[in-house]
């Protein structure tokens, strides 16, 4: 009898994703010391490591010819010459698993011709195992699973807990619910224990291709905030500005309260091939040169711009990164600078106004 397609793949995935759980809940149990990338906020640990390098050989054996995109891994254009591409976190939520919460997980996924197609996320601390195949279905510990049936307005909307404490608890949007890992929160939506998610600023390809994945086997939807379609195996494998997805009527509602309630999107690396362009003054437009990147934040934006709220000009060089100019609302500058430090590290000459 013949197997479905990527049911080995899926069968892999799983085992890998299992042999990894148990080297971070040994390091849970043994201890571990925690260095940070770039702030507080983008902690990594010999854990992340070592169950990458665990995984990256496990797929590197079982299909030779595919290409990998992992955080913990250095990358190259490899990957982009080849049809097939995992893309993995080892730890999606590191600074929940560094702050001892269980709301952290293995996430591996399976990128074809730039699709999410296949998707495997364990939570480890609960042993929850949940994989999905677009066009097969979702399973959660084996048993098929799927969206639930509450109302658009009913819904359950998982957020960022960093986000939320930051400033989502300030916006009346109703039935959110603060976690820590967006690989989780996908999954848990494409089983029914949520219905949608967003974010205010980008993630990278490996918070979210494996939970892309599970979110459309069950039959929903994933976009940018914008509504721009998501390619994976980019060469730059950052989205650059907001994630949403979920069910597809609650996506539609939540994009609409978004909207109304002027939500802020953080989008990062701003060129005149971006939609949000038009809000960016002409005098901000000629400081735009190569080697310098443009940061902003808009309220109230989704399929077309919003408002301007505050954006940044940054210089990037070896070692360091120097921030020209940050200027608009108080409130969404500290907050748009904040990022910036947890992309570009410790930023020089900084100077505020408007």
């Amino acid at each position: 009898m013949t197997s479905l397609p990527y049911q080995h793949e899926r069968d892999v995935a799983e085992q890998l994703a299992r042999e990894a759980a148990q080297i971070l809940l040994h390091y849970r149990r043994t201890g571990f010391d925690v260095e940070l990338k770039t702030s507080a906020e983008d902690p990594v640990t010999v854990a992340d490591r070592e169950a990458s390098e665990l995984i990256v050989a496990g797929l590197r054996e079982a299909f030779p010819d595919d290409g990998i995109l992992s955080e913990e891994l250095l990358d190259t254009d490899e990957r982009l010459s080849r049809e097939r591409v995992w893309i993995i976190d080892p730890i999606d939520g590191t600074k929940e698993y560094v702050d001892g919460t269980p709301d952290y997980c293995v996430s591996i996924g399976l990128s074809v011709n730039g699709q999410a197609m296949l998707g495997v996320v364990l939570a480890p601390e609960k042993d929850e195992l949940f994989s999905g195949i677009v066009g097969q279905g979702v399973w959660k510990n084996g048993q098929p699973s799927g969206f639930s049936d509450r109302a658009p307005q009913d819904s359950v909307i998982a957020v960022s807990d960093s986000e939320h404490e930051r400033e989502l608890h300030r916006y009346p949007l109703p039935h959110m619910k603060p976690s820590g890992s967006i690989a989780l929160k996908l999954a848990r939506i494409s089983a029914g224990e949520a219905d949608a998610t967003f974010t205010m600023s980008p993630r990278s390809e490996w918070d979210i291709a494996a939970g892309m994945a599970l979110v459309e086997a069950a039959g929903g939807v994933y976009s940018r905030r914008n509504s721009a379609p998501i390619v994976l195996n980019s060469p730059r494998p950052e989205l650059r500005r907001g994630f949403i997805g979920g069910r597809a009527d609650t996506v539609a509602w939540l994009k609409d309260e978004l909207v109304r309630l002027d939500v802020p999107e953080q989008i990062h690396g701003v060129t005149e091939q971006d939609d949000v362009w038009v809000l960016v003054p002409d005098e901000v437009r000629a400081l735009v040169q190569p080697g310098k990147n443009l940061h902003l934040r808009q309220a109230g934006g989704s399929e077309q711009p919003g408002r301007l709220v505050a954006w940044a000009l940054v210089q990037p060089q070896p070692g360091r990164a120097q921030l020209l100019r940050l200027e608009g609302e108080a409130f969404h500058q500290d907050i748009l600078q904040r990022d910036l430090v947890r992309i570009y590290g410790p930023l020089e000459a900084a100077s505020s106004g408007g």
